[in-house]
């Protein structure tokens, strides 16, 4: 008889679980709050307008290749995808832009143009990078954070400085142009921690950047949870959706259940995606590992304030991707991090998919999806959101020489009170727990439950840190904990989709 195991969340992590663990031969099941299944990357359709809720960058495709070939499959039996070129534009001050294209050779131009001899420098310090990205995916990440000693291996010795240097540090060191310095510290805050904070080791994300590129999933990136979702079903996956969990229950000292809508679901084995801070709240008081202490310590990612706008035109001078970086970087972080609060004058991402897939928008018209990172936790108010949407808009207009408030056919927002009511977000964080030095690893809060037998966690707040291709590694690792407790080895079966 195979063993029961329930997951609670559809998000990345959970999908992913479910889906070695039904391989496995587990019967598994999904239990979902919302309406709708993928966490945090949900969909918003609205007057034939599509836009991802949440993430938007699909970064390392690598990870996504590995884990649809898990499964003999492959990202294109799910959805179509395509190499971004130009990958994203970087606006600064005095309406001087910088654009990132599809190749290192482009890339290498593009800074030499900004910087005499820079374009030697970042030859060099991507061939470094690509180093860690080679041992983070092929030595680190799929390991599960249960001891130090998995850090410990003849490259890692090598790299040793580098996680006691950070990114900010390196990368001044080589480079003095300052749009140049933004550009390379840009893509750790995917990481949810300052440059100045992230070890230098990190700088593999800036591979992921430059040497892999960005893509984009045809439909956008809700195409990859429906992905997933259809590879689960085949394997024999069920999903329960408007199923909040109310408890997790535990019977001397071993999880055997949860309680959804005050009906006892019973398990064999109890799996967690949901954000990890709520997910002990389901459990009585002496089952819980992190006290209220431990997680206000914890550094975490921003959360964003978010909108979703469509537009009655299409709009001149943007790409795909657009980083605004107009204002004071250092600044901005400052009141993130170390005095949380609004920021003055903050910096901000938008997207445009129908720039890249006109089937995001009704013809003529474009869609446009703005984040600006907040701290977790601070005030969240209609009247802010609007003061924020004014000062970001009035920019944007500015920088890309164009008219769009008059243009606006709808506007909706997102932002902390939104992340803590639908996805339970601990202070409405919208990327997880920080990867700093000492929240890496195993350092970080641990897939196994110490104090209950038969209890697990994934995602974002746990190993390996925040992001998509994370979250499906996350996965993979915390079936294979289950698997090894149970002594199962995982045995693919066949399935069809």
């Amino acid at each position: 008889m195979s063993k029961k195991v329930v997951i609670i969340g559809s998000g990345f992590s959970s999908l992913s679980a479910s889906c070695y663990l039904a391989q496995s031969g587990f019967e598994v099941s999904i239990y979902e709050k919302n309406e709708t299944i993928g966490g945090r990357a949900r969909q918003l359709k609205k007057d034939g307008f599509t836009f991802d809720i949440g993430p938007s960058w699909y970064w390392m495709p690598d990870v996504f290749e590995k884990f649809f070939n898990d499964f003999d499959k492959s990202p294109s039996d799910f959805y179509a995808l395509d190499k971004l070129n130009p990958a994203y534009k970087v606006f600064f001050e005095n309406k001087e832009s910088i654009t990132i294209e599809d190749t290192l050779e482009k890339i290498y131009t593009a800074f030499e143009k900004e910087e005499k001899g820079s374009s030697l420098k970042l030859q060099k310090f991507i061939n470094d990078a690509k180093n860690n990205y080679d041992i983070a995916i092929n030595e680190l990440v799929y390991r599960p954070g249960v001891s130090p000693i998995e850090l410990v291996t003849k490259e890692t010795i090598k790299k040793i400085g580098q996680f006691f240097s950070t990114i900010s540090k390196e990368v001044r060191k080589e480079f003095k142009n300052d749009k140049l310095i933004k550009i390379l510290e840009f893509p750790v805050l995917f990481l949810g921690a300052k440059p100045s904070n992230t070890p230098a080791f990190y700088s593999f994300m800036n591979y992921a950047d430059f040497g892999l590129g960005t893509w984009h999933p045809k439909g956008g990136m809700y195409q990859v949870i429906l992905g997933m979702k259809k590879l689960a079903e085949s394997l024999g996956v069920q999903f329960f959706t408007s199923s909040p969990v109310e408890k997790i229950d535990v019977d001397n000292g071993v999880a055997n259940g949860i309680v959804v809508n005050g009906t006892k679901i019973n398990a064999d084995i109890i799996l967690s995606g949901a954000d990890y801070h709520h997910s002990e709240t389901l459990l009585d008081q002496k089952y819980r590992q992190y006290s209220e202490k431990y997680w206000e310590r914890k550094t975490f990612a921003p959360s964003s304030l978010l909108f979703y706008v469509g537009f009655d035109k299409k709009l001149k001078n943007i790409h795909h991707h657009n980083l605004f970086f107009d204002t004071d970087f250092d600044l901005h972080a400052k009141d993130i991090y170390d005095d949380p609060k609004w920021p003055e004058e903050p910096l901000f991402y938008a997207n445009f998919t129908s720039v890249t897939d006109s089937g995001s928008a009704p013809e003529g018209k474009e869609n446009g999806f703005f984040l600006i990172p907040l701290a977790p936790g601070i005030e969240d108010t209609p009247a802010l959101r609007e003061t924020y949407f004014s000062k970001i808009i009035t920019r944007f207009e500015d920088l890309t020489e164009q008219t769009v408030q008059n243009n606006i056919i709808f506007k909706e927002s997102f932002c902390v009170k939104d992340f803590v009511k639908e996805y339970n977000s601990y202070k409405g964080n919208a990327y997880g727990m920080a990867n700093t030095l000492l929240q890496t690893a195993f350092l970080r809060p641990k897939l196994k439950s110490k104090k209950v037998q038969h209890l697990f966690f994934t995602g974002q707040l746990t190993v390996p840190g925040p992001g998509v291709p994370p979250s499906l590694i996350s996965g993979k690792l915390v079936a294979g904990l289950i698997e090894s407790q149970l002594n199962i080895s995982r045995k693919p079966k066949l399935q069809t989709v």
